[in-house]
């Protein structure tokens, strides 16, 4: 795998030369970020490539997270490498309020925080080349590079609670220093548009110009359903929140009111869907009942899941065991997320499988939350400058899969 890795980097120093001297340079349409699923933590890991030795450096996937920080003591950055000064407009742009010059620092610091533990420390805004693989609609695996990223040194305390390996977290948020919108602005015709397929096993991230052009293909982008991304009352907000009107259990509706199920955030970092106690008792009570119906018998519990069933004689096919199916209702009818058997149910051994969705008490900071589980195997495409969140149905519904896109070099 060094080898591999040596190659990789010789091979990307050979094509970053050649894109800054050639008189009509390869333009990248599409930035493609291999992602995996870590098997310890369920956290989905990426590898990007920092500073000037292109040192490959582990993160943590946060699709709300609304910057790249990372514990720069860990990795050779640029010589070059300065850190922001405070009150200046990359400081104004990166915090998007008024700067202040706090127990007389000269530097821009942010407030980054740790998706798994929530710890919150301060670390310098900074900037520094940073290097992805891209295709450019004939070609893939070539190297380009922004050479002015915008990124957080945070300390180390922060690491913990993250996958092994991980320097730092690689946050996708709607922000004004977010990868997405950090990209659209260095190649001009990206659209801040990206889309996300995770997978129990390998997964990516693709920036893209459209959709056509991305590893995807066409055919998925044309069969999505489209439903609007909500904003915090009285702001932007940097997180992905769509408006559930209401759930469907085996095509009957849950009695509940919509307020409390309508700003349901998309997370990378929770591993499963959790909900605040009074919708999941409402869930719970409705999923039991139409498992009955399909004779499917209840067993003990497996932390941490609050109900399981017996797998034996539970018919499976290419979407999962059969199970009712899920339909979280968007904005009409017709406009649906349907989940079957494959992401609402967990096998925790031979002959027990666990239902994936979560009781997340009664003070959960955001009453419903679409964890990982629930987003493999999906396309996601995040329209950041329309604010519209693209939704295909199930890849296993066409017999593939988010793993089925591979790239052309896999690094670890």
């Amino acid at each position: 795998m060094a080898c591999s890795v040596q190659f990789f980097l010789v091979f990307s120093l050979i094509f970053l030369f050649s894109f800054s001297v050639s008189q009509e340079p390869l333009l990248p349409r599409a930035a493609i970020i291999p992602v995996s699923k870590d098997p310890l933590t369920l956290q989905y890991v990426t590898h990007v490539f920092l500073g000037e030795r292109f040192a490959p450096v582990k993160l943590v996937v946060d699709v709300n997270g609304p910057y790249l920080w990372v514990d720069c003591a860990s990795i050779p950055l640029s010589k070059s490498q300065n850190p922001i000064k405070s009150c200046s407009l990359e400081c104004s742009m990166a915090k998007s309020s008024a700067c202040t010059v706090s127990f007389g620092s000269k530097s821009c610091t942010l407030q980054s925080e740790n998706p798994i533990t929530r710890m919150i420390t301060s670390g310098n805004l900074a900037e520094d080349r940073i290097s992805m693989e891209f295709e450019d609609g004939v070609n893939s695996g070539f190297m380009a590079s922004i050479d002015n990223f915008f990124f957080s040194c945070a300390p180390k305390l922060l690491l913990k609670g993250l996958a092994n390996g991980a320097k730092g977290v690689l946050g996708l948020g709607n922000t004004r220093i977010s990868l997405p919108t950090q990209s659209a602005r260095t190649f001009g015709f990206f659209q801040r548009r990206f889309s996300l397929c995770l997978s129990s096993s390998d997964g990516l991230i693709s920036l893209a110009e459209s959709s056509d052009v991305s590893l995807l293909g066409g055919e998925i982008s044309r069969s999505m359903v489209y439903t609007p991304l909500i904003s915090k009352p009285g702001g932007a907000g940097e997180e992905y929140k769509i408006n559930v009107r209401s759930i469907k259990i085996s095509g009957k509706r849950l009695s509940m009111n919509q307020e409390n199920i309508g700003g349901t955030k998309i997370s990378t970092i929770a591993p499963y869907t959790t909900m605040e106690s009074k919708i999941y008792d409402t869930f719970v009570d409705a999923y039991i009942k139409a498992a009955t119906s399909l004779n499917m018998t209840r067993v003990a519990p497996v932390a941490p899941f609050g109900v399981c069933f017996g797998s034996k004689g539970v018919e499976n096919s290419r979407i999962g065991p059969n199970v009712p199916i899920i339909d979280l209702i968007l904005q009409s009818e017709m406009v649906k997320w349907r989940i079957y058997g494959r992401n609402s149910m967990v096998q925790v051994s031979d002959e027990v499988m666990c239902l994936g969705f979560l009781d997340g008490g009664l003070n959960q900071r955001d009453p419903f939350v679409i964890g990982g589980y629930q987003l493999e195997d999906y396309v996601l495409e995040f329209h950041l400058g329309t604010s519209m969140l693209g939704i295909s149905s199930s890849l296993l519904m066409g017999q593939r899969k988010c793993s089925d896109f591979k790239l052309p070099r896999e690094i670890s």
